[in-house]
């Protein structure tokens, strides 16, 4: 069941989009931004029919999303929740999106968002508590003693104490949330897994950390950064995920483009093949790769290097947003 549906609110006819968007991988036509904008709206507000809902999805999930829907649905997202306050000190905040989790590798973004808060930026992670077989990073924060912020007061209290803040999307932007949980009903990604992933929920700007799994996405991606991300509101830096998730691989180094102001510039190559494995935790469940994260910071461990120099480039950004004049 579509849990967000409100009865008290108009039912809102979906059939003419669902006509456009529906016919197919050849025949299918993509939205206006202004469209986009109104049915996400609608399908947020629970005034879209449980029906009409699962057709969106399913025919979005076939199609594939352009650049012109996802800055439509993108205004309507940032429509649904309030945005957060913009924490003070020399660097802008630094966005990592955690929806995927690790099953192969150990999942080192704690250990990315540790290393940058330790630097004094403040470091927003967001994303779901559990995922059925894979390990998340707020299960291994937990581990570490650091729990999930309830409010934008936690947030600020956390990057205070140079600590990162892991807050749910339930907590961030619970219309969300809600179009997430449509996967365990439908057993398909849709739309919103897009969304959360370049969302910027803060009210001034922030660098946001953005992985991609597949190739198409490389490309709308990138186009979206170019031409339709709102000005002013902070920087993103692009790679291909390990395993989903926005941390550089400990072993191979992907690339990065940074998108400042329009301009895509080649921030960090892709590394070459390597035998040479980087020491890496011996267990890749919560409890050990926690431990192991924690040797990390005693020195105990080295930090593998790709990691260390995508936390010096986030740095130089994050300051530099907040060194720029307001605009």
């Amino acid at each position: 069941m579509h849990t967000d549906h409100d009865p008290n609110t108009d039912a809102f006819p979906a059939a003419r989009f669902i006509k456009e968007i529906g016919r197919g991988v050849k025949g299918a036509r993509s939205m206006p931004r202004d469209d986009a904008r109104t049915l996400y709206g609608a399908m947020l507000d629970g005034r879209v029919s449980d029906l009409e809902l699962g057709a969106i999805v399913l025919a979005m999930r076939i199609k594939g999303e352009s650049v012109e829907e996802i800055a439509g649905f993108m205004e309507a997202a940032e429509q649904a929740f309030a945005p957060l306050p913009a924490p003070p000190g020399p660097y802008a905040p630094v966005l990592i999106p955690s929806y995927n989790g690790a099953r192969k590798l150990a999942n080192l973004t704690p250990l990315l968002a540790l290393l940058l808060a330790r630097e004094g930026v403040p470091v927003l992670v967001h994303g779901v508590r559990q995922d059925p077989g894979r390990v998340t990073t707020a299960e291994i924060l937990a581990e570490m003693g650091f729990e999930p912020a309830g409010s934008a007061a936690g947030m600020l209290d956390a990057f205070a104490q140079r600590k990162p803040c892991f807050m749910p999307i339930e907590t961030l932007a619970p219309k969300l949330a809600g179009q997430l949980a449509l996967r365990r009903i439908l057993g398909v990604r849709n739309s919103t897994h897009t969304l959360v992933k370049i969302l910027q929920p803060f009210a001034g700007p922030a660098l946001r950390l953005v992985s991609y799994t597949h190739p198409e996405y490389l490309t709308m991606l990138s186009e979206y950064f170019r031409t339709a991300s709102p000005a002013g509101r902070g920087d993103a830096f692009l790679m291909r995920g390990t395993e989903g998730e926005t941390v550089a691989n400990a072993n191979r180094a992907q690339q990065i483009d940074w998108f400042h102001g329009g301009a895509q510039t080649l921030l960090a190559e892709r590394d070459a093949p390597t035998d040479e494995l980087a020491p890496a935790p011996e267990g890749r469940d919560a409890p050990a790769t926690a431990d192991w994260i924690l040797r990390v910071l005693r020195g105990e461990q080295p930090v593998p290097p790709p990691i260390a120099a995508q936390v010096a480039h986030c740095c130089r950004v994050a300051a530099a947003l907040r060194a720029a004049p307001k605009q």
